[in-house]
């Protein structure tokens, strides 16, 4: 892989990481919630589920993949449902401004963020198309060595983990400006209709 393809390969990934979709919604209100940290995890998850994708494509796997509907179907309607659960408890979460922060920080945990980066990207028909159909076209992948393979690892990695976190960050910063009881009210229900409508996109687009 040159260094220009390489760069090119960098930029496309940070573009679709911020493409509006059920990760970047889930992602906008977790942070609007809890704030950007708790958010690694999440486009962790994510990120280990487009890692994956990334290594069937270059394995030669997509055929493959492309026979698992049944599984991608049981994994979106997981992930949809968990979506929807969890807008429904930042909905009716505490209004509280003092307790705001540390309850709904420790709300999530590491793993809680993880399997549920996993189960949206994994079921996220734009993941799948992009990987399995759109990827071939940027990178010729019968003539990657595995140290290319390595790099394209490295590279979506990191584009996807920049364009993320970037979200997460632009959204805590806005948090911050919600400390009345009535404006916590309003960002927790923001947040609930957020994470409720991602999870209903995620269900209805298969």
């Amino acid at each position: 892989m040159s260094i220009e393809s390489g760069v090119s390969f960098l930029l496309i990934i940070f573009i679709f990481a911020v493409t509006p979709g059920p990760g970047v919604f889930a992602l906008l209100a977790r942070s609007l919630a809890s704030g950007a940290r708790p958010c690694l995890s999440l486009a962790f998850g994510m990120v280990i589920s487009d890692v994956i994708y990334l290594l069937l494509a270059c394995l030669g796997l997509a055929m493959v993949a492309r026979q698992w509907a049944g599984l991608f179907l049981v994994i979106r309607i997981v992930g949809s449902l968990y979506l929807l659960y969890l807008g429904w408890k930042l909905w009716r979460a505490a209004i509280d401004p003092n307790l705001h922060d540390t309850a709904s920080k420790g709300s999530f945990s590491t793993t809680q963020g993880l399997v549920q980066g996993f189960l949206i990207s994994a079921s996220n028909p734009k993941v799948i198309f992009f990987y399995i159909a759109f990827l071939p076209t940027l990178l010729d992948l019968d003539s990657l060595t595995p140290t290319d393979v390595v790099l394209a690892v490295l590279l979506t990695v990191t584009g996807l983990m920049a364009g993320l976190m970037l979200i997460a960050f632009c959204a805590s910063s806005a948090r911050h400006l919600f400390r009345s009881k009535k404006a916590v009210r309003r960002l927790n229900r923001t947040s609930g209709a957020i994470m409720i409508g991602a999870g209903a996109w995620l269900g209805l687009h298969g």
